[in-house]
């Protein structure tokens, strides 16, 4: 049984290639496209999908789409009506679009198909699932529990914008769920706007934001902006949101409570929006934490699993695991819009088509490495004719060079194996440095990243080390949780100082400074020597150099550029930033042995993330 899974048209566009419910392939359109969050139909993703699998168009027994558009138009046309007369631009501009595109999917996708294969008989194969459904599937089936708690959110699907399963066997069972207009996803997104960031890809930078902030506006977005009950539901208030009727997420309303209106992005942050920030983390985590609560409560499950962009919180997803009301945590990886291509295509094998599933010993994910590979013969080839200088090492003295760089405090772009699905890089499509260095945060950031300072890294550390070293009480091999760095591994607090907001920036709070936020905390990637052996290598060689078997772990681009894909992208990255060495395969390239004349400067290719 071959099944096709799409998702596409409003963010993070993806394919995902199952074959009898074991997951082949999947990527999403952005790698291809160069365009992040690409939201256009995944011509790319789906050829490569097919053809790295050895699969014909006419192979494909079902394609399967992550949601419904009929239902989607209908809550859109519902929602207008309620509003009327309010919300007329936003009517206008909408629904032109859906009456010449959305509403007909079904003949799109046909036409877009077709231009993969003009004989394949699409139309016929062609089903839709629901987009809370592909979520929560996203989120179970290829968890390794047998049976578990399942929990979505995100902005809004069709109607629904949360919803609470129960996972068992090859089933889902869907208990309860809150629907449009009242949606956490969408709350934590005006915020996002307001702060002058954007929205569907802003948000981690406003939950990076909060900890340099105070939460004193918690109270009053309890009292004037969302009724949250013991059980974790709610109900915004929607005379401060703009959403249902215009154009932006936040109204004058909205600016009148907080004393201002939206910061423009080209503004510095002030402490105002450092405290929003801090106020509606605070309030999300405690609407997650009512809910998980009484999941577990209502269920008697032991084991949640999680999807839906809400899921990518991996601050509040730390608070969960930390509250013990669950033993084992289990997050999609690929938990936005790009992951529900694999739930949607799950979702059918298992709850539409009936098919068993026994749970994964590990997960079905693979470490989330489905995306395209090259072998060493085709990287050197590439690398070659983009006019690249390099030496080609074997495995021992490649690793032993690496980690004497990393501990030299040299920054290493590092391209291995298969490219990850999802928004995080795991170590295959990544950035390296020294953790120690107290001053690697800001040249990561300001030089070879180019994005803002107050951006946090995350550290990747040998799984078995990482008790020695964070208080986390999980592994964690897709760096969605985050955690406290270990007591013994901080700077006592009497030896920092007092500065406040962005100021504290300055300050050395742990033994691992470039990766220990201001909080005291760590988004933590464990890395297994099973599910990633050559990145598991670098981290063990430079555990043997410097006693430390952590490393910086970012992904491997600049701002508002989607993670390289190819040897290519990888040299044009290495080329056009400050990072000192490029690591593809087995090919080494040291900077200084480049031609002059292909170095570029990236930082104002892209457009702002």
């Amino acid at each position: 049984m071959l099944i096709l899974g799409l998702s596409a048209f409003y963010h993070d566009s993806a394919a995902a290639l199952l074959r009898d419910g074991e997951l082949l392939a999947a990527a999403q359109e952005e790698r291809f496209s160069r365009r992040k969050h690409d939201p256009a139909f995944p011509r790319q993703a789906i050829e490569w999908c097919l053809q790295s699998s050895g699969v014909r168009p006419s192979e494909l027994d079902h394609v399967v789409y992550y949601e419904k558009p009929f239902l989607k138009f209908e809550r859109l046309l519902e929602t207008y009506l309620a509003y009327a007369p309010r919300g007329f631009r936003s009517f206008t501009a909408a629904m032109p679009v859906w009456l010449r595109e959305k509403l007909f999917l079904r003949r799109m996708l046909d036409d877009e198909l077709r231009q993969i294969d003009a004989n394949c008989d699409w139309n016929g194969k062609m089903r839709f699932s629901e987009h809370h459904l592909s979520h929560a599937a996203s989120a179970f089936f290829p968890s390794p529990f047998d049976e578990a708690a399942v929990l979505t959110l995100d902005g809004v699907g069709e109607w629904t914008t949360s919803s609470l399963a129960v996972g068992s066997g090859n089933q889902l069972e869907i208990l309860r769920e809150m629907h449009f207009p009242h949606s956490l996803g969408l709350l934590y997104s005006a915020f996002t706007y307001h702060a002058g960031f954007k929205v569907n890809s802003g948000e981690y930078k406003l939950m990076g934001l909060a900890p340099y902030g105070d939460p004193r506006y918690a109270d009053l977005i309890r009292e004037q902006l969302i009724d949250i009950k013991d059980d974790g539901s709610f109900r915004l208030n929607l005379e401060y949101f703009d959403y249902c009727t215009g154009l932006t997420m936040t109204n004058e309303a909205f600016d009148g409570l907080f004393g201002a209106g939206r910061r423009s992005p080209d503004q510095p942050l002030t402490r105002l929006q450092m405290d929003m920030a801090a106020s509606v983390q605070q309030v999300t985590e405690d609407v997650l934490l009512r809910m998980t609560r009484e999941i577990a409560r209502s269920t008697g499950q032991r084991r949640l699993c999680l999807a839906g962009g809400v899921a990518l919180n991996c601050v509040a997803n730390g608070r969960i695991l930390r509250d013990g009301h669950f033993d084992k945590i289990w997050i999609q990886p690929a938990a936005g819009d790009a992951g529900g291509a694999v739930g949607a295509a799950l979702a059918l094998h298992h709850l539409e088509l009936g098919r068993p599933r026994t749970a994964a010993s590990g997960d079905g994910m693979r470490g989330s490495y489905l995306g395209p590979e090259y072998g060493q013969t085709e990287a050197e080839s590439r690398l070659w004719a983009a006019g690249a200088n390099f030496d080609v090492l074997d495995d021992d003295a490649l690793f032993a060079r690496c980690a004497d760089d990393i501990a030299a405090g040299l920054a290493i772009g590092w391209f291995q194996g298969c490219a990850e699905f999802g928004p995080r890089a795991l170590g295959n499509r990544s950035i390296i440095a020294d953790p120690r260095s107290p001053k690697m945060q800001s040249q990561l950031n300001l030089k070879v990243k180019f994005r803002e300072s107050f951006r946090p890294f995350a550290p990747a550390i040998l799984e078995e080390d990482c008790d020695q070293w964070f208080d986390l009480a999980s592994t964690s091999p897709y760096m969605l949780l985050v955690a406290p760095v270990a007591q013994a591994r901080r700077i006592h607090p009497q030896e920092t100082s007092a500065a406040s907001g962005l100021e504290r920036l300055g300050d050395i709070r742990s033994s691992i400074p470039a990766v220990t936020h201001v909080d005291d905390s760590a988004r933590v990637q464990t890395v297994s020597r099973d599910t990633n052996p050559r990145f598991y290598r670098l981290i063990e060689a430079f555990k043997a150099r410097t006693g430390c078997p952590l490393v910086i772990n970012t992904s491997f681009n600049v701002r508002g550029e989607p993670p390289v894909l190819t040897p290519e992208d990888a040299f044009a990255c290495f080329m056009g930033t400050d990072l000192d060495r490029l690591v593809v395969g087995n090919c080494y390239l040291e900077k200084s042995a480049q031609p002059a004349g292909l170095l570029r400067r990236t930082s104002d290719d892209f457009e702002d993330d």
